[in-house]
């Protein structure tokens, strides 16, 4: 019930309310998707963006993915441990590791991302294709308006 006793839940009208709970909704199924491929969504996020650059820095990953520093270091640390992915020297500069998927990296990647992609398509049922296409448009502003995209950090 909302503080003015009006009877209506003005959270439904608050943006960050809807967008915390859709969010928390499409991460629950997607973790339920990526379960059986042995995944949570923050390892498929940091496999993701390897397969999908090439290599990436654990910076670049940790301000793409808004995640402080010691929680990349651990999720590179758990892909890496099983085989999934491996720190080469940068070649432009060396002090910097770039995370890079493996080959078993990028055959699970495949299968994850589909996986994903089928939990996006369950959590996103209730619009049409057209409203799909604006949302995600939309949440692609917003992101690329407040991180540095991961193509230019890495």
């Amino acid at each position: 019930m909302s503080q003015s006793g009006d009877g209506e839940l003005h959270l439904l009208d608050d943006v960050g309310y809807l967008l915390a709970r859709s969010s928390g909704i499409t991460v629950r199924r997607t973790n339920e998707a990526l379960a059986d491929l042995g995944l949570r969504v923050r390892q498929y996020s940091v496999l993701s963006a390897a397969c999908d650059t090439g290599g990436i820095s654990q910076r670049a990953l940790s301000d793409f993915l808004g995640l402080d520093p010691s929680q990349i270091v651990a999720l590179a640390d758990d892909l890496q441990e099983r085989g999934l992915v491996e720190r080469v020297p940068d070649e432009r500069d060396r002090r910097t590791r770039l995370i890079t998927p493996t080959e078993a990296g990028r055959q699970l990647y495949a299968q994850a991302r589909a996986a994903a992609e089928g939990s996006s398509e369950l959590s996103l049922a209730s619009l049409t294709e057209d409203e799909r296409t604006v949302l995600r448009d939309l949440l692609r502003r917003v992101v690329t308006a407040a991180v540095t995209p991961v193509a230019a950090a890495s």
